[in-house]
């Protein structure tokens, strides 16, 4: 199976570009999904249907979902409840402490990577395209498996002592015990999200694809989600800009805008070369309706299959040395580095070499850091961040 997932600045019709992507996969022959992972759904009005929590056929090959997050909490989570009401409750408190656990950061994203590894598991689709809530919450999802990852390594084995050590003593005193079923379904729980985390790692499997519109405030979001995707290793293959306006359109009150458009389209292929570019135009009337949506699927693929992997090379990647500091690799194949100029601002990363230049949105968490070294080895551009107490 084939995860395609959109994200983006909230605004810039993901969820046009997902459901257009999905359908063009249906008509291809394909099973295809398509499924709203923002609280704030749209994805209905788009296909111009009613959607549920459940997958919903919309026409030939095509399913549709909006995640409904408390009906997912109830599918996926009643073990969890479960079992923090076993660890931390005598009975009588079961409810209240039920009800507040549901709101641990992370539980709704949570609910759709277990949506996604179902579909996995079920074979019933050959592609899932994700439309994915805004920039923060999508970021907030993809990092999930690593912070389950703490529940599995500190909160399970505590469960686990618990349960061999308390429940003997407190079952003479009517006290319900922490129950070993529950935490075993749990730890199966945060497997499997370990799980879905590999599965969107391998971009065999999975693609990231980052939607733009031609501003220069959503290109330099959108910069700073993609150097994020990086550090989670996630595969980006490509950048969507949507709703440029059409050469044909000559109207001189559009003028000045198509000159915008123009000038932030190069900044776009400054800033994500070598990703591919795929543009959709703003047509005449709100994209809506499958007639709609089949031509905002011609204009981005053409005669491309949107389930191939459409990037396969080596992009910028973010990760951590040995010490724990932070290391930017940038590859730069058959580059000089007598011709290699670099300018850091706190926030930003000018890059040139020999007369291109190239900027690079740093995350937040490099803000405070100075480069230490940079080098260039193998064709790889290799930046080094230390505290400013630790910078040479």
């Amino acid at each position: 199976m084939r995860a395609i997932v959109y994200t983006g600045k909230g605004g810039v019709g993901k969820t046009s570009v997902a459901a257009a992507t999905a359908l063009r996969c249906a008509d291809l022959g394909y099973r295809a999904l398509v499924v709203s992972t923002d609280t704030a759904h749209s994805l209905g009005d788009s296909l111009q249907t009613e959607l549920g929590p459940e997958p919903g056929n919309v026409t030939k090959n095509l399913d549709a979902q909006e995640i409904d997050v408390h009906y997912s909490i109830d599918k996926y989570w009643g073990d969890f409840q479960k079992f923090m009401v076993s660890l931390f409750t005598h009975r009588g408190a079961e409810d209240i402490i039920a009800e507040e656990v549901t709101v641990l950061p992370g539980l709704e994203e949570g609910a759709s990577l277990l949506w996604l590894n179902e579909y996995v598991e079920s074979g019933r689709y050959d592609v899932v395209v994700i439309d994915a809530a805004p920039t923060a919450e999508t970021l907030r999802l993809l990092s999930l498996p690593d912070v389950a990852r703490w529940w599995v390594e500190k909160l399970i084995p505590l469960g686990r002592t618990a349960a061999r050590i308390l429940t003997p003593v407190a079952r003479p005193f009517g006290v319900q015990g922490p129950d070993v079923n529950a935490i075993n379904a749990v730890e199966r729980l945060f497997e499997t999200l370990d799980e879905v985390r590999a599965m969107l790692s391998d971009g065999n499997v999975s693609s990231m694809r980052l939607v733009v519109n031609a501003e220069r405030m959503v290109i330099k979001e959108t910069q700073r989600t993609y150097t994020y995707l990086n550090l989670y290793g996630y595969p980006v293959d490509a950048v969507v800009c949507n709703r440029l306006i059409p050469d044909e359109v000559t109207d001189p009150y559009f003028k000045a805008w198509k000159d915008a458009q123009a000038k932030h389209l190069e900044l776009i292929h400054e800033c994500f070369d070598p990703l591919p570019l795929l543009t959709a135009p703003l047509f005449e009337h709100e994209v809506g309706g499958l007639e709609l949506l089949r031509q905002m699927g011609d204009a981005l693929f053409a005669d491309r299959d949107p389930t191939e992997r459409l990037y396969k090379g080596e992009t910028e990647r973010l990760s951590r040395d040995a010490e724990g500091n932070y290391v930017l690799s940038i590859p730069l194949p058959l580059a000089d580095k007598t011709e290699i100029e670099l300018f850091r601002s706190v926030d930003e990363l000018t890059l040139g070499v020999g007369s291109y230049r190239r900027n690079i949105a740093l995350p937040r968490v490099l803000w405070p850091l100075e480069v230490e070294s940079a080098r260039l080895e193998n064709g790889v551009l290799t930046l080094r961040f230390v505290p400013e107490d630790e910078a040479g």
